[in-house]
């Protein structure tokens, strides 16, 4: 099997099991139980991981919110701010045409509440219109969210530039950056953002853990989506799992840690890819921007094919039509054809990403196998 699928997800780093491994057995406290050693032991833990977290990002440690994962950080930035923005007179909300599902269906559920939104569209190479994006802010505009880097073809966005259009307007600012982190700068003492969600399992960490990041004075403004104990400073209600905690924040450092020489190496692999695919003479076309993107991913429309037809001829390979959180549905990619793509561009595409693991030959071999399967759908 080569797994060539590391936008769906990573691989557990086996520096992230180690920092992990104790918390399962050892110290398996309830980090929420201080009457007692084995939980104050996890709770020093759990502020280590937090306080790593926060190094690594630039931030202040009380910033950080543990969830589960991406999608629960954006529906808690998304929906726990609507109370705040509805006082506040704000009921006019953007983001992007081309952001993960999670993020579409809260302003989805935001549109059901009564919330005016906009969806702001992107240019042909998967950039949004910046342009489109200020004609649409006026003075009921609360929220601004847009993705750091695109889950499906790698495009980084222009945060620092969003920043700017929506500076001193008493707008809130969220983004995704659940791809972007390891990927691209984020400093967070430099980058205005109000909002900013992260995932374990996109960086090489545990699955089932993320965080979000509350600029501090918008903190008393998010009411929380889960209800129980009041942990996590009252924002997110449940016991904190040590290990995973623990493992998201050894997965940030070492990612960040790691940042420049990882891309040097994923950006190899990625050239060595497409010069091996222009040998196999593969009529093919590149979604979205080559200049804006990480160089761990590929989005390519292999001509004359149907993706599925394709996925399911390489059995050795792993790869994907689109976003991991569509699986088992028959449908085209929402970003293709917000990239105004024609109908034999949507239908053939597929996600290619490269990784921390894959090996050059595995590129190798993955054209070979591209190479059969083309001729057996095309």
């Amino acid at each position: 099997m080569i797994y060539l699928d590391y936008q769906a997800t990573t691989p557990l780093d086996q520096r992230v099991r180690a920092a992990m491994e104790p918390f399962f057995d050892c110290y398996f406290g309830n980090p929420h139980s201080l009457s007692h050693k084995a939980g104050i032991y996890s709770k020093r833990a759990v502020d280590l991981a937090r306080q790593k977290i926060a190094t690594a990002l630039n931030t202040e440690e009380t910033n950080i919110i543990f969830t589960s994962g991406a999608t629960e950080s954006n529906n808690l930035a998304i929906l726990g701010i609507k109370d705040f923005l509805r006082e506040n007179n704000k009921s006019h909300v953007i983001t992007q045409v081309s952001e993960h599902a999670c993020v579409l269906a809260c302003f989805k559920e935001l549109e059901r509440e009564g919330f005016d939104v906009s969806y702001v569209s992107i240019h042909t190479d998967g950039i949004i219109d910046l342009e489109e994006l200020g004609s649409l802010i006026n003075e009921k505009t609360g929220l601004v969210s847009v993705m750091a880097v695109n889950n499906e073809i790698g495009t980084i966005q222009p945060l620092a530039e969003i920043a700017k259009l929506i500076e001193n307007k008493n707008i809130l600012f969220h983004s995704d950056a659940a791809q972007a982190v390891g990927r691209i700068p984020l400093d967070l003492s430099s980058l205005p953002l109000d909002l900013m969600s992260i995932s374990g399992h996109k960086i090489y960490g545990p699955k089932g853990v993320g965080a979000l990041y509350i600029r501090g004075n918008i903190k008393k403004h998010v009411r929380p989506i889960i209800h129980g104990g009041g942990q996590e400073y009252g924002l997110r209600s449940g016991t904190l799992p040590t290990p995973l905690c623990v493992g998201l924040a050894e997965a940030v450092k070492i990612a960040i840690e790691e940042q420049e020489s990882g891309a040097l190496y994923i950006k190899e692999l990625r050239d060595l890819f497409l010069r091996e695919l222009e040998k196999s003479k593969i009529p093919y076309h590149i979604n979205g921007s080559m200049k804006r993107r990480i160089p761990g991913n590929l989005n390519i429309s292999f001509i004359g094919t149907n993706n599925e037809d394709l996925i399911e001829a390489l059995s050795e390979l792993c790869i994907s039509s689109g976003s991991a959180c569509s699986t088992g549905k028959t449908i085209h990619s929402h970003v293709i054809e917000s990239l105004g793509a024609k109908h034999d561009i949507i239908k053939s595409a597929v996600r290619i990403s490269f990784g921390r693991f894959t090996k050059k030959q595995e590129i190798l071999d993955s054209i070979l196998e591209i190479t059969k399967a083309y001729k057996l759908v095309a």
